[in-house]
């Protein structure tokens, strides 16, 4: 894909996103993605967003800023949400988060085949301080 259709795609895919549409998520995935420091494959990416979004029913990210080039993408975004359910064993807190995330995504064929970047830290941090 050229430059500015990455762009068009990556929009797409955070539409979705934003949607917790998890169905349309997964076709942006293929199903063995690789995952830095995570478990590989899309079940594991699909159940790891179902609980982001059990635990912040309203969570959204806005992009940053995007770079796109080859097969490649950086992502700087935000995310944020009001934390009312239970996630990663935290009770509900009430508390709205807003926290920096750095993407990083490799694609083939439309797909995307390897992720890595930025943690929860800085969530789990503003929920437990």
């Amino acid at each position: 894909m050229e430059p500015w259709e990455l762009h068009g795609w990556f929009e797409e895919y955070l539409d979705a996103c934003n949607r917790h549409d998890l169905t349309e998520v997964r076709g942006f995935l293929d199903p063995a993605v690789r995952r830095a420091h995570l478990p590989a494959g899309a079940d594991a990416w699909i159940d790891d967003l179902a609980d982001l979004f059990h635990g912040f029913p309203d969570w959204r990210w806005k992009t940053i800023q995007l770079v796109a080039e080859d097969d490649r993408i950086a992502a700087h975004l935000r995310g944020s949400g009001t934390h009312t359910g239970p996630w990663r064993g935290i009770p509900a807190t009430r508390r709205h988060v807003n926290a920096a995330e750095f993407r990083f995504l490799r694609l083939d064929k439309g797909r995307i085949v390897a992720s890595s970047g930025s943690d929860d830290t800085d969530v789990e941090a503003q929920l437990t301080a």
